[in-house]
């Protein structure tokens, strides 16, 4: 029987948190909501947070999965952390990396991206 969307998404989500976690990471929370808003992996590195969306693709792509964070996709990313910091009074660094991985067969890779993108500063005048 085929995996629906969703649970080819939690088969990744749990493919980088076990990559995170050799890697050193502390997972703080997975699949954090506010509101309509979602974070995929809140994880530690020393004395930063790191904000990690998952991208999984499976088959024949066009384009790697990273590819799906667009700025409106970041955005949204950025709102869900700043009410994470909030709630949870953090003050620490925060960094935003994306892990992409794609399946071919019973094949995967795991693409991690530190620093993916910034939030970006609105001007004022």
């Amino acid at each position: 029987m085929e995996k629906t969307n969703i649970e080819k998404g939690k088969e990744g989500e749990e493919l980088a948190i076990a990559f995170l976690e050799k890697k050193g990471f502390q997972i703080l929370d997975k699949n954090w909501r506010f509101h309509h808003l979602e974070l995929d992996i809140i994880a530690q590195l020393k004395n930063q947070i790191i904000i990690v969306e998952v991208k999984t693709r499976f088959g024949n792509i066009i384009h790697p999965p990273e590819f799906a964070v667009t700025p409106a996709k970041q955005n949204l990313i950025i709102s869900a952390t700043n009410a994470y910091v909030k709630i949870n009074k953090i003050d620490k660094d925060v960094r935003f990396d994306i892990i992409s991985i794609t399946f071919a067969g019973w094949e995967h890779k795991i693409d991690h991206i530190e620093d993916a993108f910034y939030p970006r500063v609105k001007k004022i005048y």
